[in-house]
């Protein structure tokens, strides 16, 4: 393991707006539609599942949007988030590529998620609503929430995929330490999983089938509302504080990407490292490449079909114009949980569509071996969803070894894995 070296902005340096891509796309997304109506989707529809001020972030078209102080200052707890020359792994590779990574393990919860459960929870908070309800695959998002909603006094109800309720314990147990009722879904706790239950009694769920449960608990509750983790454009808004630090953090280490490399699930961690650089390739002309890198099992961008689908698997959400596999498919059980939503959302698949984006599946395997070389090189063991990232960076820089190129990459490590052991362990025995 190599001594690496880590640029940190100080407090004051926090971005204190999120950066909006919308305003500078050269092709605005389609509008969301009514289910019922198939119409544009107006915001006051979607006030009944999300705090107001969410649903005027959704449609908003401003470039950036103003951070609230509270926000900030609980933001601060863990920000900025370091950038590390990853000049270990540039060693194990032997590339001329200078591979540098954004460590979002650092915050509370071990992800990237807390960057939107925080604002989320301060919005329902300020709008008075008490109970809330959100769906997770891995853990990671149902964690952030978990505390969020602890701060600011929030009732929440976690849906987690059966399968990695059962392959993750300790998922749950942090949740439930936040102080979160964590179900696992498809459950006996609303009628949508008693109904896939009767049919299936084995089933092991997926995000689409939790988003499901979520959504009817919120809209059957008085005074609660729901909170999605990745997808819709508020979320990937506030994520965009990692690539606001990135750049700046960049240009202390005297570089700029070539490529921009992140796990793709819904869209959250890779939009959040990607926008803010995607933004000087649309005003000024740079030319970075910005590669997904989707689990093999789920790769919407790369083999879905552009439609308008579902966002869960019972259709009770609006409709989203997306790169899909299906609002009803259920991806093979892989470990990288929070990778296995079937579509890739409004804005991120309107770049796809526009050329601006790239998308590679990843196999299961090739990814946990890149995770062992980070690990062992960097000291890091990475989330399974991050080790796709590193996969597509391992790719990278081994083709920039053989041509002999000395181009810049990022990568987003969006979480730590230390709860994913048993993954490992499957992964280490050949047996995986």
């Amino acid at each position: 393991m190599k001594t690496t070296k880590k640029y940190t902005l100080p407090e004051s340096e926090i971005p204190k707006q999120w950066y909006n891509i919308v305003a500078d796309m050269p092709n605005a997304p389609k509008p969301l539609l009514n289910p019922g109506t198939r119409q544009p989707l107006k915001p006051e529809e979607m006030e009944g599942l999300f705090a107001k001020e969410l649903v005027a972030q959704e449609f908003s078209r401003e470039r950036f949007i103003d951070i609230p102080e509270e926000v900030q200052t609980l933001l601060k707890i863990y920000r900025p988030s370091p950038l590390v020359r990853a000049s270990g792994l540039e060693k194990a590779l032997d590339t001329p590529a200078r591979i540098y990574f954004k460590n979002e393990s650092i915050s509370p919860v071990g992800s990237h998620k807390l960057n939107s459960a925080i604002p989320q929870a301060y919005y329902n908070a300020i709008q008075g609503i008490k109970h809330i309800t959100t769906e997770t695959g891995a853990g990671q998002w149902g964690s952030a929430m978990s505390i969020a909603c602890k701060h600011f006094g929030l009732d929440l109800n976690v849906f987690m995929v059966k399968n990695s309720y059962n392959a993750k314990p300790y998922r749950k147990v942090v949740m439930r330490t936040y102080g979160a009722q964590v179900h696992a879904s498809p459950s006996n706790v609303t009628e949508y999983g008693r109904n896939v239950l009767a049919n299936d009694p084995e089933c092991q769920g997926s995000l689409g089938m939790a988003i499901s449960e979520a959504v009817e608990m919120a809209v059957k509750t008085p005074d609660c509302r729901y909170t999605l983790g990745s997808v819709l454009n508020h979320v990937l808004l506030h994520q965009t504080i990692i690539g606001l630090e990135a750049e700046k953090q960049m240009e202390m280490a005297g570089d700029y990407p070539d490529k921009v490399i992140a796990c793709f699930g819904g869209g959250s961690n890779f939009s959040g490292i990607s926008f803010p650089f995607l933004r000087h390739n649309l005003k000024d002309g740079k030319k970075v490449r910005f590669m997904a890198a989707e689990p093999a099992a789920c790769p919407k961008l790369s083999k879905g079909r552009l439609d308008y689908d579902f966002g869960d698997s019972a259709g009770m959400t609006p409709l989203i114009p997306m790169y899909t596999l299906g609002h009803d498919f259920q991806p093979d059980q892989i470990h990288a949980a929070g990778l296995r939503y079937h579509g890739g959302g409004q804005i991120v698949s309107q770049l796809k569509q526009d050329g601006l984006i790239e998308s590679y599946p990843v196999e299961q395997i090739e990814a946990f071996k890149a995770g062992v070389i980070f690990a062992q090189s960097e000291g890091i063991i990475p989330a399974p969803e991050s080790t796709h990232a590193i996969a597509l960076t391992v790719r990278e820089a081994l083709k920039a070894k053989e041509s002999g190129r000395k181009e810049v990459i990022l990568f987003n490590l969006s979480g730590h894995g230390l709860l994913d052991m048993s993954a490992y362990e499957m992964y280490l025995n050949g047996s995986l």
